[in-house]
């Protein structure tokens, strides 16, 4: 028996680690592992307010933080029967593009881009690729500089609340981010040429399942009551076990996920490949012209996806400014009731993410949180095995196959938590 093992898995978020088992020329079994420890935040709000799981859950992440911001006040607002203004949805979209643009910007520029150029990490790309590694990082502080206007704070910000927002930014904050937006555009659409017209060949090729938020009116984006699948069917968010159908692996602490009982992709691949049609101006030319047959079979094209979609997000901004500038400021939405029931359901940059819950007499009695990476890893286990499974045939060597297996792993942006340990190979 031999194992392939890369201990050290740099630019992802997390812990973890894959192992490839092989006997002979036959890839045995596939094991992407979660080592970090169950931390409970499921059972941590029981008895709490609502108030206070707000604010509690969204420490699940840092990267994530608005993502699971707003999922969890969409379910708890369910709960309560409080049906948000214009205003407070229009800017719970704004923060939502910030932490887009913030996280896709750095996968895409400072996680992927290096794999896809040959480069050990971004540093490495300065002398070739100083100006792209440059409009990463000026892209990703504006993500956060997002953020910090429309939540407070970068990480964490606690300006989003139920029923609306503890304070509105101002208008001098806001043309602020409409004309940066404009004038980042470019730079986005540098790394959708650069990257558009590749043909990734790091993973070999298997169809599977895209699940993604339906948003209503035919519209792209990161909200919405119902769930869309590539095989045409649309669940409400109430539903939504009737997609992730989770389950319990004996080699990860992270639970896993299935629709009809084999495993599918969420994030921002998923979101092109079911959505992309609705998208409008450069971005919708970029996906018309990049987008192709082996979007539905190859992990890699996320990062094509991932780069759409900051065009997308920095179209949209300056409109969605122009809007909210022209509304007034609502006051905050108090709640119509004290006990009930309700799912929100948002697209993180890693992919939809579930907040369901009840509550009873004014408490949390249920919590139920579902993440994108852990819908997404028996996917990337069925890619690791068939890459690894053709790399034998070909009789490739074991740094090639860790190589490959290291490079679909980061395609699917895995957020673990802040650092990871992959995969490893052992040969007997």
């Amino acid at each position: 028996m031999k194992k392939i093992r890369v201990d050290h898995l740099s630019r992802v978020e997390g812990h973890g680690a894959i192992t490839v088992e092989i006997e002979g020329k036959k890839v045995k079994d596939v094991k992407f592992e979660i080592l970090e420890g169950p931390r409970l935040f499921e059972t941590l709000t029981i008895g709490k307010l609502p108030e206070e799981n707000v604010s509690v859950v969204p420490r699940i992440c840092a990267i994530c933080t608005l993502s699971h911001k707003n999922a969890s006040l969409r379910g708890v607002e369910k709960c309560l029967g409080i049906e948000v203004p214009q205003k407070v949805a229009l800017m719970r979209e704004l923060m939502m593009l910030g932490e887009n643009v913030e996280s896709n910007a750095l996968h895409v520029y400072l996680l992927a881009l290096p794999d896809i150029l040959g480069y050990p990490n971004a540093i490495a790309m300065v002398d070739k690729y100083a100006e792209a590694v440059t409009e990463g990082l000026t892209l990703k502080k504006f993500g956060n500089r997002i953020m910090e206007i429309t939540a407070a704070r970068a990480t964490h910000g606690e300006n989003p609340i139920i029923g609306g927002f503890g304070r509105y930014p101002s208008k001098e904050d806001l043309l602020e981010l409409k004309d940066t937006a404009i004038k980042l555009l470019p730079a986005a659409n540098k790394v959708v040429e650069l990257l558009g017209p590749m043909d990734f060949k790091y993973s070999e090729d298997e169809k599977t399942t895209f699940a993604c938020v339906n948003p209503p009116k035919n519209e792209f984006g990161y909200v919405a009551d119902s769930i869309i699948l590539s095989d045409g069917k649309v669940f409400d968010a109430e539903e939504y076990t009737k997609v992730t159908n989770e389950k319990i692996v004996p080699h990860s602490y992270a639970k896993r996920s299935s629709y009809k009982g084999a495993p599918y992709t969420v994030g921002a691949i998923a979101r092109m490949n079911n959505l992309g049609d609705r998208l409008k101006g450069q971005a919708g030319k970029y996906y018309k012209k990049f987008s192709n047959d082996r979007w539905l079979t190859n992990p890699l094209y996320n990062n094509v996806a991932q780069a759409i979609e900051l065009v997308y997000d920095l179209e949209l901004l300056p409109g969605l400014v122009d809007k909210i500038l022209k509304l007034k400021d609502p006051e905050i939405v108090k709640p119509n009731r004290q006990t009930g029931k309700g799912t929100g359901a948002v697209e993180a940059p890693r992919g939809t993410l579930y907040h369901s819950y009840e509550i009873k007499d004014g408490r949390m009695s249920k919590v139920d949180i579902i993440t994108p990476t852990a819908q997404n890893l028996d996917d990337s286990e069925r890619y690791l095995r068939k890459t690894a499974q053709k790399m034998l045939e070909k009789g490739k060597k074991d740094d090639e196959i860790k190589r490959h297996m290291e490079i679909i792993a980061r395609a699917y942006d895995p957020c673990i938590s802040c650092s990871a340990h992959l995969v490893k190979l052992v040969r007997r």
